[in-house]
């Protein structure tokens, strides 16, 4: 299959930052992956180049350097995991399910005598403790949890991949808000910072919203991006499951309209998820404003990862991903997308909602004002 539609430049309002510490966390990754010998030598070569350190530093641009490092881990190692997902087990969804239980178990209780081999195992206790050491009991449970609904997610692609079959799109987006890890990160962002979110503005509809909200973007941006390499082979170097292959698929739109209506998805949550921040980070505690900072950072780092990450550089593509981003939507409507599982984050903007509805300060200031 040839080379898909051109993907434009996406809309990205929240400015860029970086922590100095990057290529250090860059060279302290490496290091950490060839310690614990996180899948083969090519494959750990390639995750080394994709500078998971300064990836982890655009998150984290202000928060302690230790935690940077860690994050980063953690994300060479889900990428380590998910290689192995697309493996033998990819297509066994029962398999891997027992797989994943083990591992979770490790996750939630690394002193288990479970997987004592195995070099996933060994980096996973290795970054739970580290949690142990830079947050609380707290956060560490709530990354556990995350990570059970992330390996959820991965036994149900699998199970699709078995079937050949394709979700529709209301289920896709359900599952993708999980699928991508991005909650397992959510502790870290307060841990990088040194402080806990307190459960009663942690858990309120709004800011959990806020945080499926850049989820959404940060996935979806993956699916689009990924798809030059997803149709130049085919799908046969990764899962047939995205955004637009459920588009094309479910509502037999070609690959020019399927991706003009991601990029519309995208664009729509990207100026709620804005307006929403704002009003939260007007009547917050300095504790959630940070949080909301951090978050946005999070999106925007996805976001640079993704415009610099060779991953999605095709040989026989010339026109490739963008590299650069555009300061105004495709998209400027504020109607709520016809999609069930998320339609109603819409109504947290109406007066007497979850989120008061008096403007704040600016878009641009609520994403990376002060407490």
């Amino acid at each position: 299959m040839g080379p898909g539609p051109t993907v434009p430049p996406l809309f990205s309002p929240i400015p860029p930052a970086i922590h100095p510490c990057h290529a250090r966390a860059d060279a302290r990754t490496a290091a950490w992956a060839e310690t614990f010998r996180i899948g083969s030598d090519e494959l750990r070569g390639r995750l080394v180049s994709r500078s998971f350190g300064t990836f982890a530093a655009r998150v984290l641009p202000e928060g302690r350097e230790e935690v940077v490092s860690l994050l980063a881990d953690f994300v060479l190692w889900l990428s380590g995991l998910g290689h192995g997902e697309e493996g033998e087990h990819g297509r066994r969804p029962g398999d891997l399910a027992g797989e994943l239980h083990r591992l979770l178990r490790v996750a939630q209780n690394p002193e288990v005598p479970l997987l004592l081999d195995d070099p996933l195992a060994a980096g996973l206790r290795d970054l739970r403790l580290r949690i142990d050491r830079y947050g609380t009991p707290g956060q560490a449970a709530r990354w556990a949890d995350a990570l059970r609904e992330y390996c959820f997610c991965v036994v149900w692609e699998a199970a699709h991949r078995r079937a050949g079959t394709v979700p529709d799109l209301d289920d896709y987006t359900l599952t993708r808000l999980y699928g991508g890890a991005t909650s397992a990160v959510l502790p870290l962002l307060e841990i990088g910072h040194g402080y806990e979110l307190q459960p009663h503005e942690r858990d309120r509809t709004a800011v959990r919203a806020a945080a499926e909200m850049a989820s959404f973007v940060i996935t979806w941006d993956d699916d689009i991006r990924s798809y030059h390499e997803e149709t130049e082979d085919g799908g046969a170097t990764g899962s047939p499951l995205t955004v637009l292959r459920v588009l094309e698929h479910h509502e037999g739109l070609t690959p020019q309209q399927a991706l003009r209506v991601a990029i519309s998805h995208r664009d729509r949550v990207t100026r709620l998820y804005l307006r929403l921040t704002e009003q939260l980070a007007a009547h917050g505690s300095p504790q959630l404003r940070q949080y909301l900072r951090t978050l946005g950072s999070f999106l925007r780092g996805a976001q640079d990862r993704g415009v610099g990450s060779g991953r999605y550089a095709r040989p026989n593509d010339p026109a490739g991903p963008p590299t650069t981003f555009r300061d105004t939507p495709v998209d400027g409507g504020g109607e709520p997308l016809d999609i069930p599982a998320v339609s109603w984050w819409w109504n947290l903007l109406a007066p007497g909602g979850d989120a008061d509805a008096t403007a704040g300060p600016s878009t641009r200031t609520a994403a990376r004002g002060t407490p």
